[in-house]
């Protein structure tokens, strides 16, 4: 609890875009994401880069929703609106992108965290 409490801390000025509730995410650094998919459950990674990048190589467990597909409707892949969603593309910009938009479609638990270009962790690929 000593190591969450600060962490946690932390987090909650991290938010862009406002700051009206439900208009709004956190960011974090790779280190604080890495450390949030180690002790936290149920999250779901959102890779919002294209389908062909998705292919070449992305975090294991991630799903891909690309960025330009995220508009005004309903997003049959994240029904849960309360879940943690921690999002990232390749090198920060289209996740911030993404992360608003998802703020502004009703999402409340969302984490930017950047870019793959900064990941130090596996990669998972779907090309041979």
């Amino acid at each position: 609890m000593k190591r969450i409490l600060p962490f946690l801390l932390a987090l909650m000025p991290m938010t862009a875009c406002g700051g009206t509730a439900g208009n709004s995410y956190r960011q974090a650094t790779m280190e604080e994401a890495i450390s949030l998919m180690e002790e936290e459950t149920g999250y779901v990674i959102l890779d919002v880069r294209t389908g062909q990048e998705y292919a070449n190589g992305h975090i294991p467990d991630a799903i891909n929703i690309p960025n330009e597909t995220i508009g005004s409707g309903e997003i049959s892949q994240l029904p849960d609106k309360d879940q943690m969603i921690l999002v990232y593309c390749r090198s920060g910009s289209r996740s911030k992108q993404a992360s608003k938009k998802l703020a502004a479609l009703g999402y409340t638990n969302i984490v930017e965290f950047g870019g793959i270009l900064d990941w130090t962790g596996d990669t998972v690929s779907e090309t041979p």
